[in-house]
């Protein structure tokens, strides 16, 4: 019981720190409470937080635990995240001064399709958590990890990475802005470089992965990579 609610109190710690960290790198560029684009972002990010903490915290503790870890297992692995973490947190700021200094005029027609698009590569990586219990933040093998094939994993070898992709080519019109766009385009390769590193380790160490590889044969974008 100790250990749930330990569990629990860090979940819900880390959760408040990124709900403050989020709307600060937004809404105090923007100089204003207006910014609607952030708000929906925002409203994307963390409003089903507590109903999708309540339900893993029950049916996959464990997987809460290892979302939790942050701290990657090698050097090369620790730059590819730190780089990809600050070029993301850097663009997050450009939207709010978009906003403040009109530099952008993103189509209200294209920003809602994209906050759908945003909202869908969200639910991608809930999916994912989902169906596969070792969906780790690290790059690890743990005991007992097997291969799963079901769900998203039978589109693509790699489907949390392609919820992120997603996410990260829609978020500026999501936002309101074009000039973030450049940084949160420059995170992808990370993203891909990642994954590629990933796959190699995995299909070293993982029984059945090359296999898998074999079954499945879009990494990345279904019907392209």
């Amino acid at each position: 019981m100790s250990t749930s609610r330990s569990l629990t109190a860090r979940l819900i710690l880390r959760s408040l720190i990124a709900v403050i960290f989020v709307a600060a790198l937004l809404f105090l560029p923007a100089g204003s409470l207006r910014f609607w684009q952030g708000w929906v972002f925002m409203a994307i990010l963390f409003f089903p937080m507590p109903v999708t903490s309540v339900y893993f915290l029950k049916r996959d503790p464990q997987l809460v635990e290892r979302r939790l870890r942050t701290k990657e297992k090698t050097s090369e692995q620790q730059t590819i995240i730190r780089g990809a973490q600050w070029i993301a947190f850097v663009s997050l700021v450009i939207p709010g001064f978009d906003y403040r200094f009109g530099w952008s005029r993103v189509p209200l027609w294209l920003t809602i399709l994209s906050q759908l698009f945003v909202f869908t590569g969200y639910l991608i990586t809930l999916w994912v958590m989902k169906e596969n219990s070792f969906a780790s933040r690290t790059v690890q093998i743990e005991e007992g990890q097997r291969v799963i094939s079901t769900g998203p994993y039978g589109l693509v070898r790699h489907p949390m990475y392609f919820g992120a992709v997603l996410m990260l080519f829609f978020l500026t019109p999501a936002l309101g802005s074009w000039w973030a766009l450049p940084g949160f385009l420059l995170v992808i390769p990370l993203i891909v470089l990642r994954l590629l590193k990933e796959e190699k380790m995995l299909c070293r160490d993982l029984p059945g992965y090359s296999d898998y590889c074999l079954r499945t044969r879009y990494r990345l974008l279904p019907l392209l990579w």
